[in-house]
Parts: structure tokens; C-alpha cells; sequence
């Protein structure tokens, strides 16, 4: 158990889009944290000690100050919502509510699971060219879906003119969608919004390439 002046912690990849948007969440709420690396590349995520904390093998994973495991990341991001409302993450009112919710499941249950490391190894082997090719195509299926559902809905941000939960699923995205080398000429609303988070501190300092288990070759490539 956890002492009451310890942090809680964010179990991490740095390259995981799911840690990502969690790790966005805790900058804009500015909670303090410690960051513990689980490398999925190595499989670390299968460990007997891992698997201890998290039965599902998957990251992230949040620790509570009083030792409590959340998983998921929308999970997550509403348990930091609720403990901490300032600088609030959802709107006001039921609808609006919903239709963020809507935008970041359209993400994180549609389009970001057929790019899990386990699918594209099931998929495609070691064949990265494989990967990348089943990548960019369901990454730009998806986008196709969103990019229309953020014309109904979208201001300056996913939703009217204020961060939501629903940017905070967006960014990382993108993220993935640069690695698969996804045709963003036909989303210029995804990307016009991206864009402009990418300036707020939040979004860089939270960056995969800004984060210590990255690694230094990738550093080097900045931003």
C-alpha cells in the first residue's frame, strides 16, 4: 500500500498511444507522477510481475496514491477528472458530454486497436513493410469516419473551443498515423486541430520523443 505522501504512478511506453493520452491528462490537471518505463518491444508487459499489477498485459496502467490499479485509458483520464476538476477535461451538459466521449472511443475502440503491437504481429510478422501497409490503410479508414464527425462538431478544438478529454485522444493519433505514413491531405480538419495542440506545452512536453525511455536516436530527431 502506498504511503499518502507518495505519488501515484503511471506504468508507460513511450511510444504507446494509450500512455500518451494519459500522460497529456496529468500535465493538464498538474498532477505529479512517477513514470515507470514497461517496454513492449521486449514483452516486458508479460511479466510475472506485470501481469501481477495488470492481469490484461497492457499499458498504461495507473497506480492511486492509496495503491489502487486503474487500467484503460479512458478510465484513466475520467478517474483524474472526477479526483481532480479544475481545468476540466469534459463538458458541461449531457450531449456535449457524450459526444466526447463518442470522438475518443472512435479512437480508442475503432481505430487504434488494429494497430496494437499484437495485431500487427499476428497480421504481418516481422515484415514491417506488411505492418506498415495494414497500419496506414486502417488508420486512414478511420479517419475518414472521423474527419466527418468532427464537421458536426469541431471549433478550434474537437469539440467548440475547449480541450476536451477528446483532443487528448486525437493528438497521439496522429502520432501513429506519421508512422504509418498516412495521406493527411484528406483530413484537413483532423490535422488543422492536431496542429494546433501541438503548440500547447501539454501536448509537446508529453511527447513520445520527450520521454526517458525513448530512445536517444530518436530524441535526436526532435519534434
Amino acid at each position: 500500500m502506498a504511503s499518502e505522501e507518495s505519488k501515484p504512478i503511471l506504468y508507460s511506453y513511450f511510444r504507446s498511444t494509450a500512455s500518451w493520452r494519459v500522460r497529456i491528462a496529468l500535465e493538464w490537471k498538474g498532477i505529479d507522477y512517477e513514470y515507470r518505463n514497461i517496454d513492449l518491444v521486449s514483452g516486458a508487459q508479460q511479466s510475472e510481475e506485470y501481469l501481477k499489477l495488470n492481469p490484461y498485459g497492457k499499458v498504461p496502467l495507473f497506480i492511486t496514491k492509496d495503491g489502487k490499479a486503474i487500467a484503460q485509458s479512458e478510465a484513466i483520464i475520467e478517474y483524474l477528472e472526477e479526483i481532480k476538476p479544475e481545468r476540466p477535461m469534459l463538458p458541461k451538459g449531457a450531449c456535449h458530454r457524450a459526444q466526447v466521449r463518442s470522438i475518443a472511443q472512435v479512437i480508442a475502440c475503432d481505430i487504434h486497436p488494429l494497430q496494437n503491437l499484437s495485431v500487427l504481429k499476428h497480421v504481418a510478422g516481422p515484415d514491417m513493410e506488411k505492418r506498415s501497409e495494414w497500419g496506414n490503410y486502417w488508420t486512414s479508414k478511420g479517419f475518414e469516419g472521423l474527419e466527418s464527425m468532427l464537421e458536426q462538431t469541431a471549433g478550434t478544438y474537437c469539440l467548440g473551443d475547449n480541450i476536451t478529454m477528446a483532443d487528448m485522444f486525437l493528438v497521439p493519433m496522429i502520432f501513429n498515423a506519421q508512422r504509418w505514413k498516412v495521406d493527411m491531405k484528406p483530413f484537413p480538419l483532423i490535422t488543422r486541430i492536431s496542429n494546433t495542440l501541438m503548440t500547447l506545452p501539454e501536448f509537446k512536453l508529453t511527447h513520445p520523443h520527450r520521454q526517458v525511455d525513448c530512445p536517444d536516436e530518436l530524441k535526436e530527431t526532435g519534434l
